[in-house]
């Protein structure tokens, strides 16, 4: 009986996936078998990380900004200080917050002086309640 030769498809599949495990050391990057485990292990651990090098990220720009409240002696701590910009409604992200604590640390105390002082319309909502109600 004669010789088959295959298709390329195979071969194809084979090569793509080898220029993908490319730099990695030994048979895993030689073996089919074990080019295919690493693979997947690679792709796994990429998605993985992502997800953490987030989580990693918030909890320092939560650092970053604790130290410059406690430093500024405004707030005594990152979660009042937090409370208090929700309270305010002053609705800036962590990582916008941690850039100026480290760039312009003006820039955080006129922040919390904001969070400060009083509303204006606060006093004001009392008589408007009841010039309502008496007319």
């Amino acid at each position: 009986m004669s010789r088959v030769k295959r298709g390329y498809i195979a071969r194809r599949r084979r090569t793509k996936n080898r220029s993908f495990v490319s730099g990695f050391r030994g048979a895993h990057s030689r073996c089919t078998r074990t080019i295919n485990q690493q693979k997947i292990r690679a792709l796994f651990s990429s998605q993985r990380d992502r997800a953490r090098k987030k989580r990693h990220f918030r909890r320092l720009w939560i650092t970053r900004i604790n130290a410059v409240t406690r430093e500024n002696r405004v707030f005594d701590t990152y979660s009042k200080f937090i409370h208090n910009l929700y309270k305010k409604q002053l609705l800036i992200n962590r990582k916008i917050l941690s850039q100026i604590a480290i760039c312009n640390k003006i820039g955080i105390s006129r922040i919390s002086d904001k969070m400060i002082q009083p509303n204006p319309n606060k006093g004001n909502e009392k008589i408007l309640k009841k010039s309502c109600i008496n007319h």
